[in-house]
């Protein structure tokens, strides 16, 4: 049995096992290095865990598409098709989900083309690397406790008073975004704080909302790095 699975590609182009597994690991560490540079240098609002796995895993999955290829035309061009049609049919919301449609599709044209060793492989390294990646929440970050937004109305030079109240109840401060609305109807402003004292928003909040020139305040906290 175990002889089998070392030596199960039948294919046109039998993969060495231990060039298959350096392959499919180099793909694992440079998907790790993509996704450590996206989470130190990513800003805003948009920060996703879900698209920080996918970094890792699509950097493996097309190092088995590559494999599983092995400079065959026909092979490529009916993945493409297959894939293709996958995604004509469903819309997928989570670059997530679409790692483990080509993870599918991949094990599926692996073991269809006879290349028996590379789908086992392949989808082995693919769950463990998935549990591992779940079970340590890779990708997660807490750097905010609360994220706040609101609407300035006074002019810009006054705007310290706001930075002050805000420096009594953070230890830091980010300003997010910032958009000028038309003509000078004030500015929208997005805040991540992390808080002194995480229990004293509502105080917060209250103390915004009797400030002179501050309206339409709304907060959410942000126990893990909000998703949106």
């Amino acid at each position: 049995m175990t002889d089998w699975i070392l030596r199960g590609d039948f294919g046109t182009a039998p993969d060495d096992i231990r060039a298959m597994l350096l392959s499919l690991m180099l793909g694992f560490l440079c998907g790790h290095v993509v996704a450590w540079v996206y989470m130190a240098c990513h800003s805003g609002l948009s920060y996703s865990r879900s698209f920080v796995t996918s970094l890792i895993m699509l950097c493996m999955i097309v190092t088995l598409v590559m494999l599983v290829m092995a400079n065959n035309m026909m092979i490529a061009f009916g993945m493409m098709a297959v894939f293709a049609i996958v995604r004509f049919r469903n819309v997928l919301r989570d670059t997530l989900d679409t790692a483990y449609i080509l993870a599918s599709i991949t094990a599926g044209m692996a073991a269809g083309t006879r290349k028996f060793t590379t789908a086992v492989i392949g989808v082995g390294l693919f769950a463990v690397v998935m549990l591992y990646l779940h079970w340590s929440a890779f990708g997660s970050r807490h750097r905010y406790d609360l994220i706040l937004n609101l609407h300035w109305g006074r002019p810009a030079a006054e705007i310290l008073d706001l930075a002050d109240l805000l420096e009594r109840h953070s230890r830091k401060t980010h300003l997010a975004s910032q958009r000028a609305n038309a003509g000078f109807d004030g500015t929208d402003l997005s805040y991540r704080l992390l808080l002194r004292d995480a229990a004293r928003v509502e105080e917060l909040v209250s103390e915004l909302k009797a400030l002179p020139g501050v309206s339409r305040v709304t907060s959410l906290k942000a126990e893990d790095e909000s998703e949106v």
